[in-house]
């Protein structure tokens, strides 16, 4: 519960920052909309409609006609009472409001980012184990070289050769999208791969795990790399502790001392990197959505951001803010289940 509360204030932080980055940023949503050839009445006169021509933060103007209450009348604050009623706005340009945005296109990233961390996960952890019980050797070598390439290379350029492989040259794979656009959406929670699942719909359910492994393997390649390290780091500083010595001199097997007393001792700092990751991937992989056409957070407020939609990217990276912290307070939450001496006081 004191986690929970102690969001309030880093949430509030986030909103600040969120409402006056962009708004230094040199630019014009009425001239944008207008175009350059429009005429400044016609400019002020939308920003009039959109609430553009008020305060940003305090508006010391009306405090002599409509008291302390007048000076709350600015476009921050009036941002803020939206958020306690559960209302992010509507796009400047589309009208559609923000939460709508959110939910369309979260299920998206959502997937995507799973899919991600499943694949870094399930490859990265054994790589970093086995480069830990083989140090010095030249499969932990060769490991360590993959997992460095995979921080190395940039990831548009990854997708790019993906897509160029498996998708045109060999065919195995789509290149683009969630989904075939002859197959129909059927009513669902918007995460394509569960609503084929759970409706049995075989094909569809096939296709939305097709479309996803190339995107995937292109944004996970980089948390792979980390948790390989991480995996390798932690495990080699576990396995020289006393305690692996005694569990050996016990005559246990070395499956046994591998995984019951090194690994789970090594989890903590493995789990640490996941969370974070994984909170970064929830925020939206700008690159791979813009090179698979992945209908995703991070393009849509990547795209508001290039046309000064400023409702969309207050409510996007507020989301994604939110989102973030909650990973990490339930990464540090996992962290008594692993390791029982762990207590909150």
């Amino acid at each position: 519960m004191r986690r929970l509360v102690g969001l309030l204030p880093v949430l509030f932080g986030v909103s600040l920052l969120v409402f006056f980055i962009p708004r230094l940023v040199p630019g014009d949503p009425a001239t944008v909309m207008l175009g350059e050839r429009s005429s400044e009445l016609q400019r002020e006169r939308l920003r009039e409609e959109l609430g553009l021509n008020r305060p940003m933060f305090l508006n010391f103007g009306a405090v002599p006609e409509s008291g302390v209450s007048g000076l709350f009348d600015s476009q921050y604050f009036s941002f803020v009472g939206g958020l306690f009623r559960g209302d992010l706005g509507r796009s400047i340009f589309t009208f559609i409001p923000v939460r709508d945005g959110l939910m369309q296109r979260f299920p998206a990233t959502f997937e995507l980012a799973l899919m991600a961390m499943l694949l870094a996960i399930a490859a990265g952890v054994p790589a970093g184990v086995l480069a830990a019980l083989k140090r010095g050797t030249v499969m932990d070598t060769g490991i360590m070289i993959v997992a460095l390439a995979g921080v190395s290379f940039p990831v548009f350029w990854l997708g790019i050769i993906l897509i160029y492989a498996f998708a045109v040259n060999l065919g195995w794979l789509p290149s683009s999208g969630r989904i075939d656009v002859t197959l129909a959406i059927p009513p669902g929670t918007g995460f394509y791969l569960l609503d084929g699942l759970l409706q049995r719909n075989w094909a569809f359910a096939l296709d939305a795990l097709r479309h996803l492994v190339l995107p995937a393997v292109a944004v996970g390649t980089i948390p792979l790399a980390i948790v390989v390290r991480m995996t390798r780091s932690a495990m080699l500083e576990v396995l020289g502790q006393d305690y692996i010595r005694t569990a050996r001199a016990k005559g246990l097997a070395a499956r046994t001392v591998t995984r019951k007393h090194a690994l789970r001792n090594a989890l903590l700092p493995v789990i640490t990197v996941i969370g974070l990751s994984f909170g970064s991937l929830l925020s939206g992989a700008i690159l791979t959505e813009t090179v698979f056409s992945w209908p995703g957070i991070g393009r849509w407020v990547y795209q508001a951001i290039s046309s000064r939609d400023y409702p969309i990217i207050q409510g996007g990276v507020l989301f994604v803010a939110f989102m973030f912290v909650l990973v990490n307070l339930l990464v540090d939450l996992s962290y008594g289940l692993i390791d029982p001496r762990i207590q909150y006081s």
